[in-house]
């Protein structure tokens, strides 16, 4: 059993503890490098060869979407966590310049301040362990790798054909707070694969993964291992 856990955007196998705890020898990928959502995934297929058990959290679940569409019979159960299928919405593209720039001009530890809060539930926000820690985890990037990220997101593929493809199991996982991947858009993304199946975290926003760890863990680490 191969099993690939992809983080989003500014986030690495910190997100994943729990669930690397629980499933001895998954990989956490390696987005640092790229600027592109098909080449991630390009890469992480070529990188992770064999049939492949596939979890993607926020970006990291458009990039798991494109594997599926470029290696449908190599991915044998998707689990999509706090993300999205639309398409580029009226001023992104304005609006991801202008955070890269600030990040270029203030610093990551700027950008972290700025861009954390909103992703976390406001009922964890005050848990000072948990915004320090994912700082850390911001703070272990650079400017020049959060654009190329957001160059990626900016120029992403059309998730939603892809998911409607998608003849393997799928999970969907989604914060109850989750303001930037509302519930809304995961019910969205329910329609389009009927076998699906939708579980809502509670007293979690964005980073549920983090924010709820043993919660996501006891719902993702069965449906990777079955």
């Amino acid at each position: 059993m191969n099993v690939l856990l992809i983080p989003g955007l500014l986030c690495d196998s910190y997100c994943w503890g729990p669930v690397v705890s629980r499933l001895p020898g998954a990989r956490v990928a390696d987005l640092s490098s790229q600027d592109s959502i098909t080449r991630m995934a390009e890469d992480l297929l070529a990188q992770n060869p064999g049939p492949l058990r596939v979890a993607g959290h926020s970006m990291g679940a458009r990039v798991a979407i494109e594997m599926t569409r470029l290696s449908p019979e190599r991915i044998e159960r998707l689990a999509l966590l706090d993300t999205g299928i639309h398409p580029l919405k009226p001023g992104e593209p304005a609006s991801r310049a202008e955070i890269v720039r600030y990040a270029y001009d203030h610093g990551m530890q700027a950008l972290a301040a700025r861009w954390l809060p909103p992703m976390v539930w406001e009922g964890n926000q005050s848990n000072a362990q948990l915004m320090a820690d994912l700082t850390a985890m911001v703070l272990r990037m650079d400017p020049d790798l959060h654009a190329r990220q957001i160059k990626a997101l900016v120029e992403r593929p059309d998730a939603e054909a892809g998911l409607a493809r998608v003849a393997c199991p799928v999970l969907l996982m989604v914060g109850r707070q989750d303001q930037w991947s509302p519930v809304s858009q995961h019910e969205d993304m329910l329609r389009l694969v009927p076998g699906a199946r939708l579980e809502i975290i509670e007293n979690a926003g964005h980073f549920a993964p983090v924010e709820q760890p043993e919660a996501v863990a006891d719902r993702l680490v069965p449906f990777l291992s079955e």
